[in-house]
């Protein structure tokens, strides 16, 4: 994290407000608890400046800094165990253990007096081990969670566990309390040979032409004719169809069939005309004298994308031969759905099969049959009210510890296992505003609500010279909170509006949300950009940085920045001796920012500060008793690295940076006890930036003076779990 405490510590704020049982506060407006982040208390400010001026004796290379938050929400206390599903926005599930940021997935919002689900974004994702608790559910359903995560109830937003009285008060989850969503997750169960023949069996029976007919032609003894086609207007099934064909050996050719007119939607088609691959389609689509349960699942899976609907609350299969509608009603019955033949009485004879139970049984249909065609299986704008029994009936710890898994979503929630769910939020500290250390460093974010306002009045003075502004140097301005408040894309529109150079510093992936504003924006100024990676190895970040987003996250951001044209330096920090600093760990993680598209990299070894020592000595001799002697004597009388290792350090570290092509890309060299030290590889006390996160004709390798110390994102002070080792 980049701390620094000078003239940034003060909140610039106007009157002060006390509230009971907390510190004074400047310019407080209202300190509110909202439902979206239950344990959180959000100090909303106005603040009366947003420039602060870095003192003149700095060498830092930017003058002004901006803090649009005090306290920081950036890291997470972790929820799910890795199999939890997570209902995706085309209706599908995935285990939160394989979420991506990017990915496409469903929150919720509320209109009036409903919640409805909506599609949204996953913007960060993270892991780490927790001690775990089942909660189970009336209706069967089970979910495996850390006792900070909280399910929406009908009362409101709940924690796994906690207390009535105590400082573990807040509120829990017990067997007064019911789960919103719809419950009754089913697993996702991949295609086999039954499945695949009982799909093609109700797609080309509900909606194919397969036929074999005789004329008379001139010439030739016979006129048979053999035609398999298959017209949809969703071409997802036909895709899905072709491909089960193909593995029959069955090749068709796919052909537009009718283009869109005003009131109808293009269609197309596949076919197949040759008697020995209709022969065998014939034998494929052939009703089965004892189904298996794999047929059933797939045929209703063909039937529902060849005749299957689901509108305003309904979910039917409609057709008019009786064989075909037996079937259907069978196949659900044998999956334990309530369906009812409805018979309007058509002169076509075209009757529906209609499922009962809602949305519960709507989204168990689709979880448990996956049709192809994903229009018919989204829950967009569907209210969140359900029949389903999701009763608490029991919460109980399971006396182990297990991987557990978060991410962070636009909306701030996402449903787990058929139930709505909330990001886990969670916190740094901030000693400047004189909370106590414990409770309050976890619930406590002071936020300058008007902070562009002020800022675009600062920025009009005549007396601005437009000096390059750094935003990330104190707090993260892309940490959670920034989903809720949306700060930074006034801040960004100021910068860029008045001509002036800004460079950010973040690790959070939310910065992901600005790229096209930012791309704006270096149109009309030079910018850097920065990114922090801590520590590249999977279980070493999931011991050392709970609750930051993972390297891999963040090297995706680096790679959309550097798609979008932007700049971007990324600082690989801190170098753990004798744990992350090997040729092999080291090689891998320059590569790889390398591969991203990085603009430049600075390499920074361990600092331990105290505080930051006794909690890192203690984790060290626990995980890696071997290394304590080592780590006694590196920094027996020190915070930071000898020279002598910093030079070791550059000479293993020059030739990965060339390999990768960052030798010419990085940060200013530093000097050590025999000299200059490679570029990248800055000294504790002689910190270069790497290309990209300055503003371009900035200051790039420009160092702080020795007495200044580190100020770049090691751990200048490592915090407790969830935050150790953190950039920013």
């Amino acid at each position: 994290m980049v701390v620094m405490r000078w003239e940034a510590q003060r909140l610039d704020l106007d009157e002060a407000t006390t509230l009971p049982g907390m510190p004074s506060i400047r310019g407080l407006l209202r300190s509110v608890q909202v439902p979206e982040f239950p344990g959180l208390t959000f100090h909303e400010v106005r603040s009366r400046s947003a420039l602060n001026k870095v003192p003149g004796d700095s060498a830092m290379p930017f003058p002004y800094t901006i803090n649009p938050y005090r306290g920081c929400s950036h890291s997470c206390v972790y929820c799910l165990a890795g199999d939890t599903l997570v209902l995706m926005a085309d209706g599908r599930q995935k285990p939160i253990s394989e979420l991506r940021v990017g990915d496409r997935m469903v929150g919720t919002e509320r209109r009036g007096t409903y919640r409805h689900y909506v599609t949204t974004d996953v913007l960060a994702h993270w892991s780490t081990v927790k001690p775990a608790y089942r909660v189970s559910l009336a209706d069967g359903t089970e979910l495996t969670a850390s006792g900070d995560h909280r399910f929406l109830t009908g009362r409101g937003w709940k924690h796994v566990t906690g207390a009535m009285a105590g400082w573990d008060r807040r509120p829990h989850l017990t067997t007064n309390d019911a789960l919103l969503g719809f419950g009754r997750a089913t697993s996702p169960v991949a295609p086999c040979r039954q499945y695949r023949r009982g799909y093609l069996t109700g797609v080309v029976r509900g909606d194919g032409n397969l036929e074999v007919y005789r004329y008379q032609r001139a010439g030739r003894a016979h006129g048979d004719v053999h035609r398999f086609r298959l017209a949809l207007a969703d071409v997802d099934g036909l895709t899905r169809t072709q491909a089960y064909l193909a593995v029959e050996g069955i090749p068709t050719d796919q052909f537009e069939f009718s283009a869109a007119t005003g009131d109808r939607r293009a269609m197309t088609a596949i076919r197949t005309s040759a008697s020995a691959t209709v022969a065998r389609i014939g034998e494929l689509v052939e009703w089965p004298i004892e189904p298996t349960r794999a047929w059933q699942r797939g045929f209703l899976a063909g039937i529902f994308d060849a005749e299957g609907s689901r509108s305003k609350g309904v979910l039917r299969i409609s057709n008019s031969d009786d064989e075909i509608l037996a079937r259907t009603q069978d196949a659900l019955a044998a999956y334990g759905f309530d369906a009812v033949l409805e018979d309007r009485g058509l002169e076509n004879r075209v009757r529906n099969v209609r499922l009962k139970g809602g949305l519960r049984e709507h989204m168990r249909f689709v979880h448990l049959t996956d049709p192809a065609i994903r229009r018919k299986c989204t829950v967009e704008d569907i209210a969140v009210k359900s029949d389903a029994d999701l009763r608490v009936v029991a919460v109980e710890a399971l006396g182990l510890d297990m991987p557990m898994y978060d991410i962070t979503t636009g909306t701030g929630d996402f449903v787990a296992n058929g139930v709505i769910s909330h990001n886990c939020f969670a916190r740094k500290t901030h000693e400047w505003l004189e909370f106590d250390s414990g409770h309050d460093f976890d619930t406590q974010v002071v936020v300058k609500t008007n902070l562009a306002e002020v800022l675009r009045r600062e920025l009009a003075r005549p007396t601005w010279t437009r000096e390059h502004v750094a935003l990330g140097t104190n707090t993260d301005p892309y940490q959670r909170a920034e989903g809720r408040y949306k700060l930074m894309p006034g801040v960004i529109d100021a910068l860029a509006g008045s001509g002036t150079p800004f460079s950010v510093l973040t690790k959070g992936t939310l910065l992901r949300r600005d790229a096209p504003r930012l791309v704006e924006a270096a149109r009309q100024v030079p910018l850097g950009l920065g990114v922090s990676m801590a520590i590249w190895d999977d279980d070493l970040h999931q011991a050392l940085e709970p609750g930051v987003p993972t390297p891999r996250a963040r090297l995706d951001l680096v790679r959309a920045l550097a798609d979008a044209g932007l700049p971007c330096g990324v600082f690989l920090a801190p170098v753990l001796p004798g744990l992350t600093d090997d040729e092999g760990s080291l090689d891998a993680a320059l590569g790889a920012i390398a591969a991203a598209g990085a603009t430049g990299v600075t390499v920074i070894p361990l600092h331990l500060r105290p505080g930051a020592r006794e909690w890192f000595m203690a984790w060290l001799r626990t995980a890696h008793p071997e290394l304590v002697p080592r780590y006694e004597r590196m920094y027996a009388r020190r915070a930071y690295v000898s020279a002598e290792y910093r030079t070791w350090l550059a000479q293993r570290v020059a030739p990965l940076l060339a390999r990768h092509g960052l030798d010419r890309q990085s940060g200013g060299a530093a000097r050590g006890a025999d000299g200059p030290l490679v570029a990248g590889v800055p000294g504790d006390e002689e910190v270069g930036f790497p290309a990209g996160s300055l503003p371009t004709g900035g200051m790039p390798g420009v160092r702080p003076k020795a007495e200044q110390g580190p100020v770049l994102p090691a751990a200048e002070e490592v915090p407790g779990p969830g935050e150790q080792l953190s950039l920013l």
